[in-house]
């Protein structure tokens, strides 16, 4: 049972850390550390609960569901089209970020023998990866598990490298006019619940599944943490200089030896991220819309090329709206699924949460608000 709960651990934090990792640090820096720390304690709190809600949800349904089909089940047509939108948009943006910083990681990589621009060897990411969701091929578990520990043993190494540098001086502690700058960022970096309804069918014993809580509870903070330290470190060694992939930005500190190794995990990490959303968009196409598998496979990749190609090519701007739709969207969807799930779920859950109505909706609030924010 231990190494059960330790290897859905690892799903649900590997699924929440990713590329939005490396945005943390530019957002912390330009904004202040003051408004960075708020905004993970009170959007930490938020997605905690929403992953929790989204738990319950899971115990409380018989039927293997994912989101669609918990939307479709209790929210009824219009809970499933938005939750549709939600994800076309919400993925596409997303293979959008990977697309922008897979360049960047590349030119950091191959800079040395290749005298080529990142806007080039975006292309070059889009085309290899293109090839292979077209195949339909991605990347078994054991090499997603080899994958992930890399990802967090080099990010581990940055910050042993970064710590006998820091310098508490470089450390802004508030910039009002990027006040609302990490919003977006942040509630990006922070979701996972697309990995919940994976644990519970990991954890298929009754036993198991009382952990479950336990689990999103350990998760969020070890993130949370994870994050912290990360984007305390690197503002503490390059300061202003902070870049938005954070990793080009460290160069001039840690040296290039250092800065290839977080190069190479991090575009692992991306080619990863952009087979396994790329695949999903194009299933979604397939499945839910009815396309041929070749359009699917256009529209699913194209579509973010498309969108890098017009100028669309800010990482920041990019995961900051991703992660406001998707949280947004999807946070207030499962918040109303939770609420008719407590009446019309058709299982006896193994945790149940007691949640007054007036936390619901200011959670909602909290959600709506950031993002008119996060827009203006």
């Amino acid at each position: 049972m231990r190494k059960n709960f330790l290897f859905a651990l690892s799903i649900l934090i590997g699924t929440i850390v990713g590329a939005g990792i490396f945005g943390i640090p530019y957002v912390i820096e330009k904004s202040g550390i003051i408004p960075g720390f708020f905004y993970f304690l009170i959007l930490g709190g938020v997605v905690l609960l929403i992953h929790l809600f989204f738990g319950e949800i899971v115990l409380r349904t018989k039927e293997n569901c994912r989101l669609v089909g918990f939307s479709q089940k209790y929210l009824g047509n219009w809970g499933k089209k938005l939750i549709t939108a939600s994800v076309i948009i919400g993925v596409t943006g997303a293979l959008l970020a990977y697309l922008i910083l897979g360049g960047e990681f590349l030119k950091i990589l191959l800079s040395p023998i290749l005298d080529l621009s990142s806007s080039q060897f975006t292309l070059f990411f889009w085309l290899i990866l293109t090839y292979f969701v077209f195949r339909g091929i991605k990347l078994i578990a054991p090499a997603e598990f080899f994958t992930n520990f890399l990802f967090f043993l080099i990010i581990v190494i940055i910050l042993g490298f970064c710590f006998p540098k820091f310098d508490l001086a470089s450390i802004s502690t508030f910039n009002l006019p990027n006040l609302f700058l990490p919003f977006g960022v942040i509630l990006f970096s922070l979701i996972g619940w697309s990995a919940i309804p994976e644990i519970g069918d990991f954890l298929k014993e009754k036993e198991g599944k009382r952990k479950i809580k336990k689990i999103i509870v350990l998760a969020t903070i070890i993130v949370i943490v994870l994050y912290l330290l990360f984007a305390l470190a690197v503002i503490g060694v390059a300061g202003k200089n902070v870049s938005p992939d954070t990793l080009s930005g460290l160069m001039p500190f840690l040296g290039q030896k250092i800065i290839f190794l977080g190069a190479l995990a991090g575009l692992i990490t991306l080619a990863d991220s952009f087979l396994v959303l790329g695949l999903y968009l194009r299933n979604t196409f397939i499945y839910d819309l009815k396309f041929s598998k070749n359009l699917a496979t256009l529209v699913s990749c194209g579509s973010p090329l498309i969108l890098f190609i017009a100028g669309l090519r800010n990482f920041i701007t990019t995961i900051g709206f991703v992660g406001t739709i998707i949280g947004v969207i999807e946070g207030i969807i499962i918040i109303l699924i939770f609420k008719k799930a407590k009446i019309l779920g058709d299982r006896e859950p193994e945790y149940s949460l007691n949640i007054p109505l007036i936390l619901l909706y200011f959670l909602m609030l909290i959600l709506i608000l950031g993002a008119i924010f996060q827009v203006l």
